[in-house]
């Protein structure tokens, strides 16, 4: 017989190292994996540097077998979802373990224990930690493009979680568009037509202005999203904080603000894909790799990107106007696309019942590569 798994909440430097280097040992050498940046991963996990500790509880878990870590999760209470649902619901996420049903029994009763003793009726995961950063388990797509910030899991992660009882509550996707594939929803000409008509300009992210400009992507982020399934708007810290993230990243051609008559009515940000510019450094940036990492995003190295905010105020949902937004916006992206001469790009996640959406995708060219899971329990 196998020695009993142990599950303790993560306690110290030492176990908190130990969480963060746990996927690369599971999932090191898979074609789909290329492990994030051991500083990133750090200052998501931390009270200090990640704003959502402000709205919520957390509380993370090792799993040891004979002292060895076998495996990890996270739960938590978020009060902003709450707030908004009034629901009971607790979220789970960072879960990555081996391969063995009494290892996810543990994890996962222990975060369920966890969630209960707080007085939550629902488990809902993974998510880590929210709707607004990685979502779901992987289940398909797995030798696929990684991506920065979309999760990896191997195939037998879903079927392990479902065994604790959990169901299906939503699919979400991940959609890829090759440049050879990457095509217009209309003529230059009915575009810019459709622009003076609505006054209509699609421009480019200002610099100087970068932390105004971040705020406006956020705001129009919080309003177009609002009613969409599990979405809890981001808070002003958030956006500091996404702003700081991201400033190292964006190539101002590839941030795209439609305006009409003046008043941010759209947005899309397309970043560089940094988890291809940081692919042989095994999550380390020292001593050699912020050398490596700058010298690739500064000379263009990088030939894959992601879409991680696109969306238009829901003021101009189901009206003409906001169906051309998008179409606008995309366009004006592909002419920057083309000059880095990216290879592909990924747009998501996509909600499966998201209709609209998947549909312009679909029609310049992109197709569902990657889907990813969640699920839910009635906590008894």
């Amino acid at each position: 017989m196998s020695a009993s798994v142990v599950v303790s909440p993560v306690a110290g430097r030492s176990d908190l190292a130990a969480f963060i280097q746990l996927p690369k040992r599971l999932y090191r050498g898979q074609q789909g994996y290329i492990a994030p940046l051991d500083m990133e991963r750090g200052e998501a996990l931390s009270p200090k540097t990640n704003p959502f500790f402000d709205h919520a509880e957390v509380q993370l878990f090792l799993a040891r077998r004979d002292g060895k870590v076998v495996g990890r999760i996270s739960a938590q209470i978020d009060k902003l979802h709450l707030e908004k649902y009034g629901d009971r619901t607790g979220h789970f996420g960072f879960l990555d373990a081996e391969d063995d049903p009494a290892i996810f029994t543990a994890l996962i009763e222990a975060a369920e224990g966890w969630l209960r003793k707080k007085g939550m009726t629902r488990a809902v995961g993974p998510l880590s930690f929210s709707t607004n950063e990685e979502i779901g388990v992987m289940v398909e797509g797995f030798q696929s493009l990684p991506m920065l910030l979309m999760p990896f899991q191997l195939p037998y992660n879903a079927p392990l979680i479902e065994a604790q009882g959990y169901a299906k509550t939503k699919d979400v996707f991940a959609y890829h568009l090759r440049k050879d594939d990457y095509k217009p929803l209309a003529s230059q000409r009915m575009l810019d037509r459709a622009a003076a008509e609505g006054g209509v300009r699609v421009r480019n992210i200002d610099m100087k202005r970068f932390a105004a400009e971040i705020a406006t992507v956020i705001d129009i982020f919080n309003d177009a999203w609002s009613q969409n399934w599990g979405m809890v708007p981001f808070t002003e810290k958030e956006m500091a904080a996404a702003a700081k993230g991201l400033k190292l990243l964006i190539d101002p051609k590839m941030v795209v603000i439609a305006e009409q008559n003046g008043e941010a009515a759209g947005m899309m940000v397309c970043l560089p894909n940094l988890l291809e510019a940081v692919r042989d450094l095994d999550g380390k940036l020292f001593p050699f790799g912020i050398v490596k990492l700058l010298y690739r995003l500064k000379t263009n190295k990088v030939r894959s990107g992601r879409i991680p905010l696109m969306g238009i105020r829901r003021k101009h949902h189901g009206t003409v106007l906001g169906a051309t937004l998008l179409p606008m916006m995309f366009e004006k992206l592909r002419t920057r696309f083309l000059e880095r001469n990216l290879e592909q790009l990924e747009m998501g996640w996509i909600l499966e019942d998201n209709s609209a959406m998947r549909r312009v995708l679909e029609g310049i060219g992109g197709r569902v590569y990657k889907t990813y899971r969640v699920y839910e329990k009635a906590l008894a």
